[in-house]
Order: C-alpha cells, then structure tokens, then sequence
C-alpha cells in the first residue's frame, strides 16, 4: 500500500476523549479516495457511493502524524473499489482501516460514466508519453 498524505492531529481535530475524532478521520479518507481517483480516472466528476465496514484499530492523540494508505482492489466500469488504512507515521500502529470504498465517474448530468481506465497509472508515466 501506498501511503500518499500526511496528517498532523491538531486540538481542533480532537474529540472529548483527547483522541482524534472518528469524524475528521473519515472525512480525511474520503478527501483522499477522491482525490485519488480523480488523478486515476482523469476526471474531476468522481463521487463516494459507497465506504463498506470501517475497523478502529487504535487511537491518535494531538501531535500525532497519522498517514493515509490508498490501494486499488479493482476498477468497474465506471467505479474504482480502493482500500485504505491510516496509520500513526511514528510508530506504523494501524489506526483504522476500510476494506472498501466505491468512487463512481459521473457525466455533466451527475449519471455514471465508463472511465475507460483498467489499471493503475502514474502522473510521472502520462508525462513521460506526452
């Protein structure tokens, strides 16, 4: 798995636990897997549909650096399924994983579009073809 952002957990990122809140941690892996899949599918009309089970494995505290790991399990034909574990960067503790999050490319009209795109690519080997 490729680990892409970094994470510094602020005090406003905290719940009243003094532990990072679970709302802020998903909103950062849904801001990931978009961010993700707009550079994998060329598009930047691509939304959640769906984020399956999701696994609290341990907790970040302020001043932790957490890291977010994005990874493809397989694209549809007009979906990208991704993985994802967030991970303390100090420690490599896992802090959470999500086994699935369906992104869906939609048209102008907010429909499902084919992406056309079968595997992984990376911006350095479109720029090398260009």
């Amino acid at each position: 798995m490729r680990f892409h952002t970094r994470k510094w957990v602020k005090p406003e990122d905290l719940n009243p636990n003094k532990t990072l809140f679970g709302g802020t941690l998903l909103a950062w892996i849904d801001e990931e897997a978009a961010l993700y899949s707009i550079i994998q599918l060329e598009s930047p009309h691509v939304v959640t549909k769906y984020i399956s089970e999701i696994n609290f494995m341990s907790s970040a505290r302020q001043g932790d650096i957490v890291e977010i790991g994005i990874e493809v399990v397989k694209f549809g034909k007009s979906s990208l399924v991704l993985k994802c574990e967030v991970r303390n960067k100090m420690t490599h503790e896992t802090i959470i994983t999500v086994d699935n999050i369906t992104m869906v490319n939609l048209d102008e009209n907010g429909k499902p579009k084919p992406h056309g795109k079968t595997e992984i690519e990376f911006v350095k080997d479109r720029l090398a073809k260009g």
